[in-house]
């Protein structure tokens, strides 16, 4: 089971990248963001690239660079 709430997580990843606009592309944090072990999806389960991916769906809101 995947902890969606949790900062660095794959649903936390795909979030902040579909907000600052970046492209889809499956990764999360063993522990906080940039702060520690980056998995990318070469080593995830398909449940971490399905909950990356929902993060990345559900985000509506985009970052205003204005």
């Amino acid at each position: 089971m995947v902890d969606n709430n949790r900062h660095g997580s794959p649903y936390d990843r795909g979030s902040a990248d579909r907000y600052y606009r970046r492209e889809w592309q499956p990764h999360y944090f063993k522990g906080n963001t940039y702060r520690s072990e980056k998995v990318d999806r070469v080593d995830m389960t398909q449940e971490e690239i399905d909950q990356y991916t929902r993060g990345y769906g559900e985000q509506k809101d985009f970052k205003d660079w204005g």
